[in-house]
């Protein structure tokens, strides 16, 4: 009986730690350290850098997605986490402790990055928690995730190093908020028949594949657009030709996973569109080097 409690307990602490997704907090890491590097130059964090950094990611993400866990209930594959376990019966209130420890940690941390996570915490509960549960309102889903993870996340570990964004280098992080408009759909397309048993009216599941591929393509050209004219604005001229030649490459990179997508996307099967929104998550994370290195290195 002891052994069979201990095995019990045990399954129990694994189904709160996987519905954390700590697979996913290494593509959250990069991106929110992107914001310190584009702040302080090449530059490893301080120890107040690294603070805000690993609670932005596994306190307020982790958080983020075991609250958004516990009141999806998924049975089927979602981001980051395959054959996820039954959800556990306090999940809801696990997630929101480590965020509220996430918030008192802030305090250690400038004002605006705490501003950053109440703002990014709000949006987190409004987003999942019922009766509001914005993730089932086509469109609001879509305006939370663009702005809380596309530019929101970097600029909070930006914020501690205390530097004022402005000029160029504000577009630059304002372009990951048409980035992620792109992605965000793009990680829903596999989940479909899943939202649609649970009542969720999703912005993928209000366009429809055809149409969410179609922002996608709109957005990704808004976001590189937005990219260049940031470049230009810095100074980048014909002699910067290394640095226009590693943003190409970015682009190109998307332009490699969506345009077939696009193309294919009434025939794929979900594992089919699951398998490219992770080739779109190997896309986001060349932007963020490309971005690295124009504007970093």
């Amino acid at each position: 009986m002891r052994d069979v409690t201990a095995a019990r307990r045990r399954t129990s602490i694994r189904a709160y730690l996987l519905h954390l997704r700590p697979a996913e907090w290494p593509v959250m890491a990069a991106h929110t350290l992107l914001g310190w590097l584009l702040a302080a130059g090449l530059r490893t964090p301080d120890s107040r850098g690294w603070l805000g950094i690993a609670t932005w990611v596994v306190l307020l993400n982790g958080g983020t997605l075991a609250l958004n866990s516990a009141f999806d209930r998924d049975a089927g594959d979602i981001a980051f986490l395959r054959h996820p376990p039954r959800p556990p019966r306090n999940l809801a209130v696990f997630a929101a402790g480590l965020m509220v420890l996430g918030l008192a940690l802030t305090w250690q941390l400038p004002p605006t990055y705490r501003t950053l996570y109440i703002v990014c915490a709000l949006m987190s509960v409004a987003y999942s928690v019922p009766p509001l549960r914005l993730k089932s309102v086509a469109g609001m889903d879509w305006v939370i995730n663009m702005v809380g993870f596309g530019t929101l996340t970097p600029y909070a570990a930006w914020a501690i190093t205390g530097r004022p964004l402005q000029g160029p280098l504000a577009a630059v992080l304002w372009a990951f908020t048409p980035l992620f408009a792109a992605l965000y759909p793009l990680t829903q397309l596999y989940q479909m028949d899943d939202d649609r048993a649970r009542g969720d009216r999703t912005f993928a599941l209000r366009l429809g594949t055809r149409n969410s591929l179609t922002v996608a393509v709109f957005c990704t050209g808004i976001a590189f657009g937005m990219l260049a004219m940031a470049a230009w604005r810095t100074g980048w001229r014909s002699a910067d030709l290394a640095r226009w030649a590693v943003l190409a490459v970015a682009a190109a990179s998307w332009a490699v996973v969506l345009l077939p997508w696009y193309s294919h996307a009434r025939t794929w099967s979900s594992q089919q569109h699951q398998r490219a929104m992770y080739h779109a998550l190997v896309a986001w994370a060349l932007t963020d080097v490309a971005v690295l290195l124009g504007w970093a290195a």
